[in-house]
């Protein structure tokens, strides 16, 4: 086998920052060529892509664009399959928290959340799963929430939209595993990213005392995971596994 054909080929959503950035980092390190997205944090892309070019292996293309629109996902994988016919792994990253009522979430909101935290899971694994089909070999890892599980109060949208998240990829792993091709949801906890910010000290306290572990998780520990998670046994699919610190 060619060293161009041994190349393995990732996509992560969300790219930018938090988990995203941590998963790119991950593979990238394995020597893996990844494919970074993002939507609008443009320079902080380009800072995962020169951190990756200087200190590892791996290789990178920047694909920006709104995975929540179906026209830039489309997009997206033509630059993609510009560069390699298949992906090995798809990991579904992107996404965006909304704090606050029910009854005062605009329609606006509730539209741009679900576009981007669910819709783009569909659009990009619709895009994604042809080629591996044909290869009868694939992984795809979608990144959610433990609230998708249980529900959070005061973000009723959001754990919605994370409980689709759930429920696509169960139904998407029975579809595809007669193509040997699995799907994964990673369920998280409260880990220390950018959408969870706003706290201030001692809300990030009190909250920290009220997970079992006793603190938030960092995005490299989800890397790790989701890492694992596209080397895992072909017999584990449709699970969706929590990494929360025991809260739930």
């Amino acid at each position: 086998m060619s060293a161009e054909q041994s190349v393995k080929y990732v996509l992560v959503t969300g790219a930018s920052r938090g988990i995203g950035r941590a998963c790119a980092l991950r593979f990238a390190k394995e020597g893996w060529h990844v494919f970074l997205n993002c939507r609008s944090s443009l320079d902080e892309l380009e800072e995962v892509r020169q951190e990756i070019q200087n200190e590892f292996p791996g290789h990178c293309t920047p694909v920006p664009g709104d995975v929540g629109n179906p026209e830039d996902v489309r997009k997206i994988f033509e630059k993609i399959y510009q560069v390699c016919p298949c992906l090995d792994v798809l990991v579904n990253n992107a996404g965006i928290a909304h704090i606050g009522l029910l009854t005062d979430m605009t329609d606006g909101e509730w539209s741009r959340l679900l576009d981007t935290n669910l819709s783009s899971v569909f659009y990009c694994c619709r895009s994604a799963v042809p080629p591996m089909v044909t290869r009868k070999a694939g992984r795809i890892i979608n990144i959610s929430s433990m609230w998708g599980t249980v529900g959070a109060s005061c973000e009723a949208a959001y754990s919605a939209a994370k409980s689709g998240v759930h429920g696509l990829t169960r139904a998407l792993a029975k579809e595809l595993a007669p193509s040997n091709i699995q799907v994964n949801a990673i369920a998280c906890g409260v880990i220390d990213t950018q959408m969870n910010s706003q706290l201030q000290p001692d809300e990030r306290q009190a909250l920290a005392e009220e997970i079992p572990a006793g603190r938030f998780a960092s995005p490299e520990e989800v890397a790790d995971l989701v890492w694992q998670t596209a080397h895992a046994p072909a017999y584990m699919t449709g699970q969706v596994i929590g990494i929360d610190g025991g809260y739930i």
